[in-house]
Formats: structure tokens, C-alpha cells, sequence
């Protein structure tokens, strides 16, 4: 039997950590103008972001075997509803680190658990589904930016600006919980791994190194938007806030649209042309957003970049689960490596703009995609090659 009331579930908890985080990415530029922050002093507090969400992952892996993903999952939505609104109210630059350190800890912990229940729902579907747990993640996205820059236009300050979305998130979280956030199957706690204990280590393969380097690239693009977009938009156009939004609602709005048909993509067009295609695309939107900046560029760019990137990370770890003997430990490699350049790629944005200018630090996002597009291809071509031999 499907377990349909927990995909609906945790398609609501994918939702809400999406819609926070789009509201966020649009209350960047104000909290840095409200603390008189310089790009490079930015960085180094979405730095803090990304050490709490990497020291917080590990452990979050850890706990959802233990306890279970689906309790896990609820308890860490709590603590996200909590931190969210924790940066507006902070007086200065070292408590806004203090309070993105928690922010981070508790969103990168609720990433990693929020997609290994969902993994684990999808293993009881008759049919792949982790597009459309991606695609709610992106659809809350678009919806956090658009009532973020809403609320600016209404001209609820910082504080309201997280308060309000947050009380919604908050809905979410709940109702998931209280409809069926529960596990699926049986608990994996105390069992063995195939590298010879529960949470060993074991070295990843060849293969599995260029899929995760891959999706490092991809993902890191995609945090450097979240969180760079308005504001170089913003020192570019001379404009408000709201208009600055319009760069990363663009972004969220394409890459949902496309999430919803990216199963059909690939069935159509073959995983290996939707990566390199895919590359192209969001480098050529890159490259359209920095040369020409203006409304119409800065909206029809970063939308490119979102129908770029949409599908491309989904095929990657895919292809890592296939590369080897279990599918979890490729797709968890792949996913750590991801995850962690969607959390780093922001700060070295930060640094790199205090050293160069932001525009020319962006320029990287660029490159990145354009290794997405020569490299990814033929990595996950290669692994579709290696299998069919194996079948035949």
C-alpha cells in the first residue's frame, strides 16, 4: 500500500523549508544595509550558516536511524520555525553570526532528514517521486520570495519580513506532523552497512567523486543565487528591495516549473543531454544577468539559470545511487557534497567580493556551470554505459 498521506506530509515540510529559506534569501539585502555590513563582512556571516549546517548534518544523519526520519523530521522543523526569524532581531555583526550559526545548524539538519524520509517513502512508491518533493522545496521558494518582497512593499520592516512567513512555516511543520510526518517501513537502527557498521566511513569511488563534484558545482550556484542575487541586483539597479527580489523569484518560479516535468525531461531527452544541456543554460542566464544588468535581463537571466539547474541535480544523484551497490550510499555522497556547496558557495561569493567586486566574483558562478555542462554529460552517460553492461 502507498503511503500517501506521509508523501503529502512531507511534501508540506519540503514546502516550508523552501518558503523559508526564499524568504530569507530576500531579507539579505536589508539586514545587511540595517548592520552596515561590507560584502566581505556578509561572507564571513553566511560562513557562519555553513558551519552550522555542516557540523549539524552529520549529526541529524545519525539521529533519524536512531529515532526515526519521520519524528526526526518534525522535531528538526520545530527548531527551523524557531531560528528562523532569529537574524532579524540581531544588534550586531557578531550576534547576527551567533544566530546564522543556529539557522544554519537547523536548516542543514532538517535538509538532511527532510530527504532521507522522503528516500524512504520513495522506496515504498511504485514510481521515482523525489522530483516532486524537489519541486515543493522550489515552489515554497518562489512563494517565501514573493510574500517577502510583498511584505517590504507593505512596509513591514526586517522583523516582519521573517515573522510573518515564519507563522505560516510554522502551519506547515504542524500540520505535517499531526497528518502522518511518520516512518515508513522498518527502522534501520542497529543494522550494518555494506562498509561494515552503522555510519561508517567508507571511501567513494572514482565515479562517485566526479557525480559529487558535480553536484557541489550545481548546488553551489544555486546557494549563491539564493543569497547573492538581490543583492547584487540591488547595487546594480539602484532600486528597492522588491525590485531586487524579482532576480531570485524568476529563479525559484522556472526551476519549480520545470522540477514538476523533469521526470518526463529525462525520459525524453536522455539524463545525459538534460545535464549538459542544462549547463549551457544556466551559464548562458549567468552570463546574460552580469554583462546586462537590468529588469528585463536580471528576470529573464536568473530564470534561465532556474531552468538550467532544475533538473540537473535530481539526474545527478541518480546516477550516483546507480554507481554503486547501494543506492543510498552514492546518493548520500553525492548529496553531502551538494549540500555543502550550496552552503559554502554563498561565503565564497562574499570573499571573493571583497576581493575582486561582486561582479566579478559571480563571474565564477558562470564558470561553474560551464564545467557542469562539458563534464556532466559524458560522467553520467558513463555510468549508464557501465550499467548496461552489467545487464547484458
Amino acid at each position: 500500500m502507498k503511503p500517501v498521506k506521509e508523501r503529502y506530509a512531507t511534501l508540506a515540510v519540503f514546502l516550508a523549508n523552501g518558503f523559508g529559506i526564499g524568504a530569507w534569501a530576500v531579507e539579505v539585502p536589508r539586514i545587511k544595509e540595517s548592520l552596515a555590513l561590507s560584502d566581505a563582512a556578509l561572507g564571513i556571516a553566511l560562513f557562519a550558516f555553513a558551519l552550522g549546517a555542516i557540523v549539524a548534518m552529520p549529526l541529524a544523519g545519525r539521529l533519524a536511524p536512531r529515532f526515526g526520519s519521520g519524528r526526526v523530521t518534525a522535531l528538526l522543523g520545530v527548531l527551523f520555525v524557531i531560528a528562523l526569524p532569529l537574524p532579524a532581531f540581531a544588534p550586531g555583526f557578531a550576534s547576527l553570526c551567533a544566530v546564522l550559526l543556529m539557522l544554519g545548524a537547523a536548516n542543514g539538519a532538517l535538509d538532511v532528514s527532510m530527504n532521507g524520509h522522503a528516500s524512504a517513502i520513495e522506496a515504498h512508491w511504485p514510481s521515482p517521486i523525489m522530483s516532486s518533493f524537489h519541486a515543493a522545496w522550489s515552489a515554497g521558494g518562489l512563494l517565501g520570495a514573493a510574500s517577502g518582497a510583498m511584505i517590504q512593499r507593505a512596509g513591514f520592516g526586517v522583523e516582519g519580513g521573517l515573522l510573518l512567513p515564519d507563522a505560516l512555516i510554522a502551519l506547515l511543520i504542524v500540520g505535517a506532523a499531526l497528518l502522518a510526518l511518520r516512518d515508513v517501513g522498518p527502522r534501520a537502527a542497529h543494522k550494518p552497512d555494506e562498509a561494515g557498521g552503522s555510519g561508517a566511513f567508507a571511501w567513494p569511488s572514482a565515479a562517485v567523486m566526479k557525480l559529487a563534484g558535480l553536484a557541489f558545482l550545481c548546488m553551489m550556484v544555486e546557494g549563491a543565487v539564493a543569497d547573492w542575487s538581490a543583492v547584487f541586483l540591488r547595487s546594480q539597479l539602484d532600486g528597492d528591495a522588491s525590485i531586487a527580489a524579482l532576480g531570485y523569484s524568476s529563479f525559484a518560479l522556472s526551476m519549480a516549473a520545470c522540477r514538476i516535468v523533469g521526470d518526463l525531461s529525462v525520459r525524453r531527452f536522455g539524463s545525459n543531454r538534460v545535464v549538459a544541456l542544462g549547463g549551457a543554460i544556466a551559464a548562458t542566464g549567468l552570463a546574460l544577468v552580469l554583462l546586462w544588468p537590468n529588469v528585463v535581463t536580471a528576470c529573464a537571466g536568473f530564470a534561465l539559470v532556474g531552468v538550467g539547474l532544475a533538473n540537473v541535480v535530481p539526474v545527478i544523484f541518480s546516477a550516483a545511487g546507480r554507481s554503486t551497490p547501494t543506492p543510498a550510499v552514492g546518493v548520500s555522497m553525492a548529496a553531502t557534497a551538494g549540500y555543502a556547496g550550496f552552503l559554502i558557495g554563498p561565503p565564497l561569493i562574499g570573499f571573493g567580493a571583497g576581493l575582486v567586486g561582486l561582479r566579478a566574483a559571480l563571474c565564477v558562478l558562470a564558470i561553474a556551470a560551464l564545467v557542469v555542462c562539458v563534464v556532466g554529460g559524458r560522467a553520467v552517460g558513463q555510468v549508464r554505459g557501465k550499467q548496461a553492461a552489467v545487464v547484458n
